[in-house]
């Protein structure tokens, strides 16, 4: 079973705790966690990219030339696309790039995520995060104390508005609850600190 190190809010460790095997503990899949990554990617793309026509650029509504006797290949407007000022044959359109994953396939991936983390040592359990009052300075205090540096991911139990804003200025830093947890956010942390309420949830969701 895999044990990680809880610590406290002064970076103390006040010892270890033992993870769900289910979860925790499988052999990290590289292909389904690869699979997960570009789907979060694909679904994050805007796809409002575009390119005009030959129909939708302004002009060329006159025929340049004859059609014979000139010398010169027939045209039938200087909005082609051979024409400099022309459209652009086969441009990007907008579209939507989303596509869904199996939920089987997006568990699999998550549990491979948390599982790499358990073994590269990139995982800390935080006995509770609580601040007062909205005060970004004590917040990274915190993550000073437990050596996160880098890309920061933390995992709340529950929704705080306190811990929120006082972490959403700070660079690099990430806050999720169990239920916005992502494959692409775990694997794209440098730290990744759980706060042991989280724990027990994921536990609980991603463990039957």
């Amino acid at each position: 079973m895999p044990t990680v190190s809880t610590f406290d809010m002064a970076g103390k460790q006040t010892g270890t705790m033992e993870l769900s095997e289910a979860v925790f503990g499988i052999e990290p899949n590289q292909a389904v966690m690869h699979s997960a990554v570009v789907n979060y990617l694909a679904n994050q793309r805007q796809g409002t990219q575009s390119t005009l026509t030959r129909s939708e650029v302004s002009g060329g509504g006159k025929k340049p030339w004859r059609q014979k006797g000139t010398g010169h290949a027939r045209q039938g407007s200087t909005r082609a696309p051979q024409w400099t000022h022309g459209g652009i044959a086969l441009g990007p359109k907008p579209r939507d790039y989303a596509y869904v994953l199996p939920k089987k396939v997006r568990r699999l991936a998550l549990k491979s995520a948390l599982s790499a983390k358990v073994v590269l040592g990139e995982m800390k359990v935080l006995d509770a995060f609580t601040l007062d009052e909205i005060k970004t300075k004590a917040a990274v205090g915190v993550l000073n104390a437990l050596d996160a540096t880098g890309k920061v991911l933390v995992v709340l139990p529950e929704k705080s508005e306190v811990l929120y804003k006082s972490l959403r200025n700070v660079p690099g830093v990430k806050t999720a609850l169990v239920n916005t947890l992502n494959t692409y956010d775990v694997l794209n942390c440098d730290a990744f600190i759980v706060v042991k309420d989280a724990v027990a949830k994921i536990e609980e969701v991603y463990g039957k």
